[in-house]
């Protein structure tokens, strides 16, 4: 083998194997290109048995991204298809998580044709149920609409006010902002309209908005966040208990979703590094182009 490699060139190795080159490039055009389609289905059975939830285009990606592999998501889909490697989509009860028979201060909606330019322009909240084998819990979020990022989260036994404002504080507490120059949107639940939320949010220079009545489409963003949550980490989750629930939850939500999952939206990239490239971006830009982005008002669509 030595003195193969020291021969350098396909025919030099040819000849001291005795075959010509013909057969060589012959059994190559045989054998190379199944080798290569099994060890690309290999990988894609892989990623694929590790997250059932994962579609053809995330595989795809991960693929290209993660394993430096040159495919297109049509040949990926074949192989998910021949393979019997679907995604799974379960259908789901939903509780009323929003009551907006209150007698609160409905705010006006801001937030449908904000278009956020950077990071802390627009943050979007809701709350959502998570089933335990004998009682619910519920889970509130705050997620920052640029970076699909969550950054801030509480999970509770309970729908009351505190819920909203623990992972109201949490988003305060690690995130940076322009007093003004913020706006958070959210559905005309209680939660959101009572007086502790909004004097909490004026106080530090944020500008409530609320969605329309039964108009879900509002606040689309942080629909889709709790679907993915419900489809890649709730569902067919067994939670022994609430602590049980708000640690494998956590785990999901810091470093599954905000680090790891990739997002279309987000050219495929996860929010932390999304977010990441946008500050490099800054950071290198001329000293007279570093001048903070402005929401713009074009209608943006979740």
């Amino acid at each position: 083998m030595t003195q193969l490699q020291g021969l350098g060139s396909i025919e030099a190795m040819c000849a001291a194997a005795g075959v010509s080159r013909a057969s060589y490039y012959r059994r190559w055009a045989e054998r190379a290109p199944k080798a290569e389609e099994t060890e690309l289905r290999d990988l894609v059975q892989r990623l694929a048995l590790a997250d059932r939830h994962l579609g053809y285009r995330r595989i795809t990606w991960t693929i290209r991204r993660r394993h430096g592999w040159l495919v297109n998501d049509k040949r990926i889909r074949r192989i998910m298809r021949e393979d019997n490697l679907l995604a799974l989509r379960k259908p789901i009860f939903r509780p009323a998580t929003t009551d907006s028979r209150h007698a609160w201060r409905i705010w006006p909606n801001l937030a449908r044709h904000l278009a956020p330019m950077a990071v802390n322009q627009l943050w979007v909240a809701d709350i959502t149920y998570v089933r335990l084998s004998e009682a619910f819990i519920y889970l509130a979020v705050i997620l920052d609409a640029f970076s699909r990022k969550v950054v801030g989260w509480a999970l509770a036994d309970h729908m009351k006010a505190e819920l909203a404002l623990d992972a109201l504080e949490m988003a305060l507490k690690h995130r940076q902002f322009t007093p003004g120059a913020l706006v958070h949107h959210s559905d005309r639940g209680v939660q959101y309209a009572c007086g502790d939320y909004i004097e909490r949010l004026l106080a530090v220079g944020i500008q409530p908005s609320m969605s329309r009545i039964a108009c879900p489409y509002d606040n689309a963003m942080a629909e889709s966040f709790m679907k993915t949550l419900k489809t890649e980490e709730v569902d067919g989750s067994g939670y022994r208990d609430l602590a049980d629930a708000k640690d494998r939850i956590g785990q999901f939500i810091e470093s599954v979703y905000n680090r790891q999952r990739l997002h279309s939206a987000l050219a495929y990239q996860s929010p932390e590094e999304f977010e990441a490239a946008q500050t490099a971006n800054l950071s290198t830009a001329p000293v007279d182009r570093l001048q903070r982005p402005t929401a713009t008002t074009t209608t943006v669509a979740y």
